[in-house]
């Protein structure tokens, strides 16, 4: 685990799981929502967003959250790991409530300045159907993963799943 991609729904809990692979495996985490997003909610042009991905996964080591699929393939090819954080609705729903709320008056640590936490309905609705409009296109992604078993796939359903995958990945990096 040297190149590990860390996907899911908003609110799925990429970034405190790319902080906490940090921890354990001192591996560089880069948040993806950090570099896409500019002051004022600006988005990344496209050609320089790919042209950053692109330089992005030459790193030898890394950790990469966030989904972004129109520039998925480029990571899931330099990627050893792929986690997939496909929690339940309802959790990663209120989990971005929260997140606004927590963060209503103060940056997150996996945005950029000038990106202060907001929420609209329309995001929530893109929260919302996460599962009928991009889980279906994530899972094909995985299945047509060209020399897939070189990669590691570790698909992580529910809270107490990604807590053992934690604990048994600590127990790895401590016995080495």
């Amino acid at each position: 685990m040297k190149r590990i991609m860390i996907i899911g729904a908003p609110g799925a809990g990429k970034s405190t799981l790319a902080r906490t692979l940090h921890t354990i495996t001192k591996l560089s985490v880069i948040h993806l929502d950090s570099l896409f997003w500019k002051p004022g909610w600006r988005k990344t042009p496209k050609a320089a967003w790919i042209a950053l991905q692109q330089e992005i996964v030459q790193g030898e080591e890394w950790i990469i959250d966030g989904t972004y699929q129109s520039t998925m393939d480029i990571r899931l090819e330099a990627a050893d790991t792929i986690v997939f954080l496909d929690m339940p609705r309802p959790l990663y729903f209120w989990r971005v409530i929260k997140r606004h709320i927590l963060y209503r008056r103060k940056p997150r640590p996996d945005l950029a300045k000038g990106c202060p936490e907001k929420i609209t309905w329309r995001y929530l609705g893109e929260v919302w159907n996460f599962p009928t409009n991009e889980r279906g296109t994530l899972i094909e992604k995985f299945s047509n993963l060209k020399r897939q078993e070189q990669k590691q796939i570790i698909w992580l359903t529910s809270v107490h799943t990604v807590s053992t995958f934690v604990k048994e990945l600590r127990a790895t990096y401590e016995k080495a």
